[in-house]
């Protein structure tokens, strides 16, 4: 299969089409895809009301004992209707902010929307935090109203704030006596709260950023962000009436919340929840049995599948017509590795919670797509590679990764909520992440800024080196940083995890390195190389670097 789509540069294709998108960006984001009035915009409305009457589906929900319900705009109108009076009588109006503590189920949503539909900001929060996390969240966000179930209910145990707690009765615990019983306080309820309208720049998110050190950021998303949602979801995921979507990344964080809840919901589309945890075996069952055409996930789980090996997704080989991959870089070997073994045609996409996705190979759009590249900008944003004195590079140059504020009508970032943002220059929004512009107008992932290595005056990107390392069928999955070295500055340094089997042994290491020499280049191998059971990552799925590189800071010792 090939993975190519067009020869014709990027750029070039892609400048009438942005200045389309930018000469009717009000007229687009006003009507046709958030249908927005004089009197003006509400997500519950965008997002379910408008519609409604069309008999379709919103939301397909499959249990983890295999049971599986559907529920159509009308009945999340019905029941978002319901608990937002129920919020709305706990004091909650147009801006406050609403806090779910919720796993992926129809209550989830009902929560949303729920929230939304009185013009308030709803405040996600991962079911797999803990009690400090959730505090600093809530606390933060001054949320007036939790929403949990009787599972997470305990982590909100001694929780130091004045916020109402309305607890979903799951499993045999019971809901707490002081709290609000949501099914209970829903029950007695008749449907007619009409959606309180707000502004294009009014908030209805609140988002804590997952960075590396100190505490997460806040940040608002303000409701204009919908119209780059809704591109995205068109552009780069290609969503057809026709799909089966899945988007199985958890709306406890920006991807799911932006792409697998708010995206499809924008265009129409039903969306997919799976309250199970993940796993192979799972996520080929539900891909099979719900006709999936259109999936989206991180590479940690796509890598997962390749571990299975080809004949655990024989089921679904040539099912898939469009995969999209985010959250990091995709690794070119797990994009041949789909297109031989699924027949799937598998996309990098990039971006952050500050941005939404802005960096995309587009499974709508013709363009150039090579392995590797994170793509091209999408319609309404400019993402460019500048040096540190802010002039913008051309191809080949490795440098900091940007969004030009001034030529991007969909960049809807303002800076963290009462913290400074030296990111957000005049003209330059830098996003941390170092990146090279190729000469057909696409941008590579070179890493972040913090996890670039360099080696006797040379910089080298980790993941070119954990891509070369997973091309090796000895590896299952492979993190690179630079260890602090007295004659070269930094060593390249690899943790891997073998493949089930596989023996770690010295002889295995010295071919690995060699593997990685002949592929990529003579300086840029591991020189050392440690063999590791898993890799630390975030609850989204990213590698923590940063994690390996503090353990080799340390006396050995001290490890």
């Amino acid at each position: 299969m090939s993975i190519s789509t067009d020869s014709t540069a990027a750029a070039e294709r892609l400048k009438p089409l942005h200045a389309d998108v930018y000469s009717r960006f009000d007229a687009v984001r006003e009507r046709s895809i958030l249908g927005l009035g004089a009197a003006g915009l509400n997500a519950a409305q965008a997002c379910c009301d408008r519609h409604c009457g069309s008999g379709a589906t919103a939301l397909v929900y499959r249990r983890k004992d295999g049971g599986r319900d559907t529920y159509t705009f009308e009945q999340l109108r019905d029941s978002s209707d319901r608990f937002a009076q129920v919020l709305r009588d706990e004091g909650v109006g147009p801006g406050d902010r609403v806090a779910g503590l919720l796993p992926r189920t129809p209550e989830l949503l009902t929560t949303i929307l729920a929230a939304w539909r009185l013009g308030a900001v709803y405040q996600p929060l991962f079911t797999a935090f803990g009690p400090k996390a959730i505090e600093h969240r809530v606390s933060t966000s001054q949320a007036k109203v939790i929403v949990t179930d009787s599972v997470n209910r305990p982590k909100l145990d001694g929780l130091e704030t004045s916020a109402r707690i309305a607890t979903v009765q799951s499993g045999r615990k019971p809901v707490p006596e002081r709290d609000l019983d949501f099914h209970t306080e829903i029950a007695g309820r008749r449907p007619g709260l009409g959606p309180v309208m707000r502004a294009p720049d009014d908030p209805f998110l609140i988002m804590f950023t997952s960075g590396t050190t100190g505490p997460a950021k806040p940040l608002l998303v303000p409701l204009e962000a919908l119209a780059g949602f809704a591109g995205y979801m068109r552009y780069a995921i290609d969503l057809r009436p026709e799909d089966r979507f899945w988007n199985i990344a958890d709306p406890g964080w920006a991807y799911g919340l932006y792409y697998a809840i708010t995206g499809p919901l924008l265009l129409g589309h039903a969306t997919l929840l799976y309250d199970g945890a993940f796993s192979v075996d799972a996520l080929i069952e539900v891909i099979r049995e719900e006709g999936i055409t259109n999936l989206a996930g991180a590479p940690t789980a796509f890598r997962h599948v390749i571990a299975a090996g080809p004949e655990a997704v024989r089921d679904i080989r040539g099912r898939l017509r469009a995969v999209s991959s985010a959250g990091e870089a995709l690794n070119p070997e797990v994009i041949r590795w789909f297109a031989e073994h699924l027949q799937a045609l598998i996309h990098d996409h990039y971006g952050q919670t500050e941005l939404g996705m802005v960096l995309c190979n587009h499974h709508a759009l013709r363009h150039a797509v090579n392995p590797g590249s994170a793509g091209v900008s999408v319609p309404g944003v400019r993402v460019v590679v500048v040096d540190d004195a802010g002039h913008e590079l051309a191809p080949g140059n490795p440098g900091n990764l940007a969004v030009d504020r001034r030529n991007s009508p969909l960049f809807w970032f303002k800076g963290y909520e009462g913290v400074a943002t030296p990111s957000l220059g005049n003209r330059y929004y830098l996003s941390g992440d170092i990146a090279e512009l190729n000469t057909d107008g696409s941008i590579s992932f070179v890493g972040r800024a913090d996890d670039v290595i360099t080696s006797s005056g040379y910089r080298i990107g980790p993941f070119d080196v954990e891509s070369a390392l997973l091309e090796h069928p000895a590896v299952v999955e492979a993190a690179v940083i630079g260890k602090p070295d007295p004659v070269r500055t930094e060593i390249v340094k690899a943790f891997v995890v073998l493949a089930k089997g596989v023996e770690p042994t010295a002889d295995l290491a010295e071919r690995l390195r060699g593997y990685v020499k002949e592929r990529l280049s003579a300086h840029a191998y591991p020189r050392e190389i440690d063999f590791v059971a898993s890799l630390p990552k975030t609850p989204s799925g990213k590698i923590q670097r940063f994690i390996l590189r503090n353990q080799e800071k340390q006396p050995s010792g001290e490890k």
